[in-house]
């Protein structure tokens, strides 16, 4: 039976009959894949903890009829275990990886850019960075964010995202593709304070000496809009952002 090996981030499981799961996974060069965890739900099972959602494994498959099934689990980031003792950072891993999910749609087509940036962000949410601890709602966003723009989905905070008129403007339309000029506003858009519009062009450059400090309403209206956009451009909200602690 042919086998091959990747290194991937866990995103969600089932159940499969008695004593096995599905594991769904974004792996680093075979893009989203789906697997099958024999006896994973056994207590003598030899996966143990390495395969719940957060986790970047080393995985070894071998190929199946209609799925492959997980041979080799070998735990290379056990997120799991510090992101299921923080509420915060629980929900904001899970926002994390249900948009993986959602903006990877089709299995085994590369992405690497969002595997990294994934892996990326749920060891920042787990162990902070050298200079110093970020708040899970704020390394959420600027996820999303990079997310989104890796799809195509690139919002613009400065200049107008309909006519490219230099900014600074003062609109913002999740349905335009970020802020617009007065002559380019639709109906419905809104109007974020500048320093919110600021906040959200450093969190999706990752200019992060930028962010500290910020007034707690600032940060508000920037992971509203954030969330806003992003929901639109997946047609549909994400389930896990509504339990984010914002």
């Amino acid at each position: 039976m042919p086998t091959y090996s990747d290194e991937a981030v866990v995103l969600r499981t089932h159940k499969l009959g008695e004593a096995d799961r599905i594991i769904t996974v974004l792996s680093r060069r075979h893009g989203k894949l789906r697997a099958v965890a024999k006896g994973i739900r056994r207590t003598s099972s030899k996966f143990g903890a390495r395969l719940e959602p957060f986790s970047r494994v080393d995985l070894q498959f071998a190929v199946g009829r209609s799925l492959d099934v997980i041979t080799q689990a070998v735990t290379l980031e056990p997120n799991s275990d510090e992101l299921g003792q923080d509420y915060r950072k629980y929900t904001a891993g899970h926002a994390m990886v249900e948009t993986a999910d959602r903006l990877v749609a089709e299995e085994r087509e590369p992405a690497v850019q969002h595997y990294l940036l994934l892996a990326g962000a749920l060891r920042v949410l787990q162990s902070g960075t050298r200079d110093g601890p970020r708040t899970p709602s704020m390394i959420l966003d600027s996820y999303l964010l990079r997310a989104v723009a890796i799809a195509g989905y690139a919002p613009s905070f400065v200049d107008c995202a309909r006519c490219g008129l230099a900014g600074p403007h003062g609109a913002f339309s999740p349905t335009s593709g970020g802020v617009v000029c007065e002559p380019c506003r639709p109906p419905g858009s809104s109007r974020p304070a500048p320093d919110t519009l600021a906040l959200l062009s450093a969190l999706l450059e990752g200019r992060w000496e930028a962010t500290r400090n910020q007034p707690e309403a600032v940060v508000a209206e920037a992971s509203s809009i954030t969330g806003g956009y992003v929901a639109w451009h997946l047609d549909r909200n994400l389930r896990s952002l509504a339990h984010v602690e914002r």
